[in-house]
C-alpha cells in the first residue's frame, strides 16, 4: 500500500504541477506562447516584463496554488490509505513531482518554470510558518539587487536551512523534512544556473532595467 501511496501522490503532484500558468494565462489573454517571448523562460517575471502586473498576478496566484494543492492532495492521499505513515511523507512527494511538473510540463512539450512560485506554494502548504522567513530573505536579497534571481536563490538556499530549524524545534522528522527541502531547494538552484553565469558576468537583469 505504500507503494502505490507514493506513486498517487507523485502522479497527482506531477500532473497538477505540469498545469503551467504562465503559458496558460498568456494563451487565455494574449493568444500567445510566453516561451517565444523575452526570457523564453515560462516564469511569472518573464509574463511580468512581457504582459504586465495582471497577467504576472495570475500566473502567481496559480502557481503558487497548484502546488499548495499538491501538497494537500499527497498529504490526503497517506492519510487516507497508509495510516502508519506520517502524511508529511505524502505532503513531501507530491510537492517535489509538482516542482518537477512544473518545469517538465506534460501538456506543454515539457518545456516549463523554474519552479520559484510553485516551490513556494509547497512550502506554504507543508507548513504556512516556513513561509514568511522565506519570503523575507527573497524581498532582501531582491531589493539589494534588484534582481529576481538573486532573491530566488536565496530563498532556496534558505529553505533547508529554515526547514531544518524549524523541524528541530518541532522534534520531529527532521531529517525527511530537510532532505526533501534541500532536493526542492538544489533543483530551483540548479534551474537558476544560467542566471548565475550572468550574475557573475555582471549581465543579468535587474527590475525595472531599461532595455539596451
Amino acid at each position: 500500500m505504500l507503494v502505490i501511496c507514493i506513486i498517487l501522490a507523485a502522479a497527482a503532484g506531477y500532473l497538477l504541477g505540469s498545469c503551467s500558468f504562465a503559458i496558460i494565462v498568456t494563451r487565455l489573454l494574449y493568444k500567445t506562447d510566453i516561451r517565444k517571448s523575452g526570457s523564453g523562460n515560462a516564469g511569472m517575471t518573464n509574463v511580468l516584463r512581457t504582459y504586465g502586473k495582471g497577467a504576472a498576478a495570475l500566473t502567481l496566484i496559480g502557481d503558487i496554488g497548484k502546488g499548495m494543492v499538491a501538497v494537500c492532495i499527497g498529504r490526503l492521499i497517506f492519510t487516507l490509505l497508509s495510516a502508519n505513515v506520517n502524511p508529511i511523507f505524502g505532503a513531501y512527494i507530491a510537492g517535489i513531482a509538482a516542482v518537477l511538473g512544473h518545469i517538465y510540463p506534460l501538456y506543454f512539450g515539457f518545456k516549463g518554470g523554474k519552479a520559484v512560485s510553485v516551490g513556494g506554494g509547497v512550502a506554504l502548504a507543508i507548513n504556512p510558518l516556513l513561509f514568511p522567513p522565506l519570503v523575507v530573505v527573497f524581498l532582501v536579497a531582491f531589493l539589494c539587487t534588484k534582481m529576481v534571481s538573486v532573491g530566488s536563490i536565496a530563498a532556496a538556499v534558505s529553505y533547508p536551512i529554515i526547514t531544518c530549524i524549524y523541524f528541530c524545534i518541532q522534534g520531529h522528522d527532521v531529517f525527511f523534512a530537510t532532505l526533501c527541502s534541500a532536493v526542492i531547494a538544489a533543483i530551483v538552484i540548479w534551474m537558476h544556473r544560467t542566471n548565475i553565469e550572468r550574475i557573475k558576468n555582471g549581465t543579468e537583469y535587474k527590475f525595472m532595467q531599461k532595455k539596451k
